[in-house]
């Protein structure tokens, strides 16, 4: 195993983390709020990835696809807090957990129904160009725009949450809601926007994830939905440097497992596997802190 050769699986490792990354960054910013996890946030994704795929098939390039599907994930993300999380604020979480999984499987079966079973093939809006960076590494252009995409929308959520009135809502709703509630913050409103804001990642996500391999299907979620919260996991739920961190370490040793002759069919189970260790030795994730709750 020589230098070039893990220096190239740490490249194609990193290209697909960033895409965990984003999508983690959506289970993140909700649990960080009201402490819910979304597991309808994997089909967010797929939604995304299908509406690049009508905006490509109409002729828009890249920008305008991922624009679309960000505006129509951060729709679909408010209709569905304002239809099933928030007259569920007040229930039990076991309550809340279980609505997150019917609407789940209802987007799911409303892909299927409406847009069929089978995949379809994603135009080709970015033409892949290898570059080779040196000895025998290689990077592709659609790697770089996944990593481009990733840093910039990276940023912007950094600055949306630190230098934004409504960053500042989600962290003051974040630190205790009722207070921020007394002191005039719209809760619900500062909720919607956090799932506005996450699904619009998840959009985006789904669409990169289109364009790195292209094909689509109502089922495509799934799986990366749930390595996304594996991620989210790993960083510590709620931390949002957490999820990146955790979507790009995930994405490596995924990639490395791959690598390894024989090993390819274990890529799934290893993720799940570090799911189990993080629960049993470190639950609050690499960033998270044990936080002693008074009853």
């Amino acid at each position: 195993m020589t230098f070039d050769y893990i220096v190239q699986q740490l490249i194609n490792g990193i290209s697909i983390g960033s895409i965990y990354a984003l999508i983690a960054l959506g289970y993140t910013m909700v649990y960080g709020i009201i402490k819910l996890i979304n597991f309808a946030h994997g089909d967010v994704f797929f939604v995304g990835a299908y509406t690049g795929y009508f905006a490509a098939k109409a002729g828009l390039g890249l920008i305008l696809s991922l624009v679309l599907a960000m505006v129509v994930c951060g729709v679909l993300g408010v209709i569905i807090e304002r239809l099933a999380y928030k007259p569920l604020r007040n229930a039990a979480r076991i309550v809340i957990l279980i609505t997150a999984i019917g609407v789940s499987f209802l987007l799911e079966n409303l892909g299927i129904t409406f847009l069929g079973p089978q995949a379809q093939g994603f135009p080709e809006i970015v033409k892949k160009t290898d570059f080779t960076l040196f000895g025998g590494v290689v990077i592709d252009s659609i790697q770089i725009i996944v990593l481009v995409v990733t840093v910039i929308l990276m940023a912007v959520l950094q600055y949306i949450v630190h230098r934004t009135k409504i960053g500042k809502a989600m962290r003051a709703v974040s630190y205790d809601m009722e207070a921020a509630r007394l002191m005039g913050i719209n809760v619900d409103s500062t909720i919607s926007a956090t799932f506005a804001i996450g699904s619009a990642l998840a959009g985006a996500a789904g669409v990169v994830f289109a364009v790195m391999y292209p094909s689509v299907d109502p089922l495509m979620g799934i799986i990366p939905g749930l390595k996304a919260f594996i991620a989210a996991v790993l960083g510590g739920i709620g931390i949002i440097p957490g999820a990146l961190v955790g979507g790009l370490l995930l994405g490596v040793v995924e990639t490395g497992v791959q690598s390894i002759p024989g090993m390819s069919l274990w890529r799934d189970g290893v993720a799940f596997g570090i799911l189990i260790l993080i629960l049993i030795f470190k639950p609050t994730g690499l960033f998270g802190k044990n936080v002693r709750e008074k009853v």
